[in-house]
């Protein structure tokens, strides 16, 4: 394919340049989301100790990942256009602003709820840009023997980072006080604007819109939006695995919004009881990215992105069923494994059959249809089990998840799979 050439030709334009990259993007994903982790814990607390009301508190959360609803698309027609190391330099910016403001109001005792609710969105925002620009400089940076490790690597980082280490350390951060917590953040994000400065080759997407007034005018932005979606439903892969992918994000939603209630609940667990079952999830994606080239090796792409479909069913089916706390644990490490399986695979199928000029809508297009779901999923969690009790609200996204399986397997065929490598 000429896609395939043009690409990998710009990210073998040096060996030593592309080794560097693979390991400075892996890097700077741990630095970032390591941060982003902090945040997530360290804004709510903060939130807790400025008002007793459920609805602020759950706001500043809510801030946090709003974006991916509010802003994905359009993030990913700028990654399209622009230098993409820029733009991460731009959220890195975005996110020590965001930072150093919170602390000085902290620091003088100006901090209140919409100083919070701010920071979380610009937060929230910066995340966006990120992450969506990261996805899209890895076929361009890393050479393509060596894309199936750092996809392993990055996805293994977002999972462990912001699902365990990021939250466990803010934690242990803001017990020793709420200025070392936001300094080390910011310390964080310096650190990883830094990085960005060891990184070698094309920024800018290959073919992308010309950024300059003399070179004419610009397509619309929402018709560029309307071409990634149209890009992504017309391959039946990505549709099929975009879909799938909701339906498993609103269950992790699900499970993430039910089980503080559920296990301080009917599963009578302790607060750091608790914590150590939720790192499971962390854990387990740690453990996928360890060894997905060789579940891959020994399972076949099409058995390893179905095995994430069965993780999820008994992540969210086992709390359901039972109250075992070593259970649910249990499953809740197979769900973060099978993540990482099914990120890093559809992380190399997406590479494989989207332009490179069209890599940051179609990131945008598929971050906002798996993290934009997660609050929805979290929502709808809630009122099911408000209505009919956790455990029908867990049953239902089972059958939810299970109903995937039979689309997947119609359309991800071994013919199909072996196309794209």
């Amino acid at each position: 394919m000429v896609r395939d050439a043009v690409v990998e030709g710009r990210a073998a334009e040096g060996p030593s340049a592309g080794n560097r990259n693979s390991v400075v993007l892996p890097v700077f994903t741990v630095v970032t989301n390591l941060a982003d982790g902090v945040t997530k814990v360290v804004l709510p607390l903060l939130a807790t100790r400025l008002t007793a009301s459920p609805a602020l508190v759950s706001a500043v959360s809510l801030a946090l990942t709003l974006p991916w609803l509010l802003t994905a698309l359009h993030i990913g027609v700028l990654a399209d256009r622009a230098d993409r190391r820029r733009l991460l330099w731009i959220a890195d910016g975005m996110r020590l602003l965001a930072v150093g403001v919170l602390a000085a109001t902290v620091a003088v005792g100006r901090a209140g709820i919409a100083v919070l609710l701010c920071a979380a969105l610009v937060l929230g925002v910066a995340e966006v840009l990120a992450l969506t620009a990261a996805a899209a400089l890895v076929p361009a940076l890393v050479p393509p023997p060596r894309r199936e490790r750092v996809n392993a690597w990055i996805a293994g980082a977002e999972t462990a980072a912001n699902e365990f280490g990021g939250p466990f350390a803010g934690g242990l951060l803001l017990a020793a006080g709420t200025g070392v917590a936001l300094g080390s953040v910011w310390i964080a994000y310096a650190a990883g604007s830094g990085l960005l400065l060891l990184l070698a080759g094309s920024f800018r997407a290959a073919g992308s819109v010309p950024s300059g007034p003399a070179d004419g005018p610009r397509p619309d932005v929402h018709r560029e939006i309307r071409d990634g979606l149209r890009f992504l439903w017309r391959e039946p892969l990505l549709r099929t695995m975009s879909l799938t992918l909701t339906v498993l994000c609103a269950s992790w939603g699900a499970w993430t919004a039910l089980m503080p209630v559920v296990a301080t609940g009917r599963m009578g667990l302790s607060a750091g009881d608790y914590g150590i079952m939720v790192s499971a999830l962390g854990l387990g994606g740690l453990a996928g990215a360890l060894t997905v080239t060789r579940v891959n090796r020994l399972l076949g792409r099409r058995r390893a992105l179905l095995a994430d479909l069965v993780t999820t069913f008994l992540m969210v089916a086992v709390p359901g069923l039972t109250g075992s706390p070593w259970a649910v644990a249990g499953a809740a490490f197979l769900g973060g494994f099978g993540g990482t399986l099914w990120t890093v695979n559809a992380r190399l199928i997406g590479q494989h059959l989207v332009p490179d000029a069209m890599m940051g809508r179609y990131s945008g297009a598929h971050r906002l249809l798996s993290w934009g779901a997660m609050p929805l999923g979290a929502g709808a969690a809630g009122l099911l089990a408000q209505g009919f009790g956790d455990r029908v609200a867990f049953l239902v996204f089972a059958v939810a998840v299970a109903a995937t399986v039979p689309p997947f397997l119609r359309t991800a065929t071994p013919e199909r799979l072996r196309k794209v490598g």
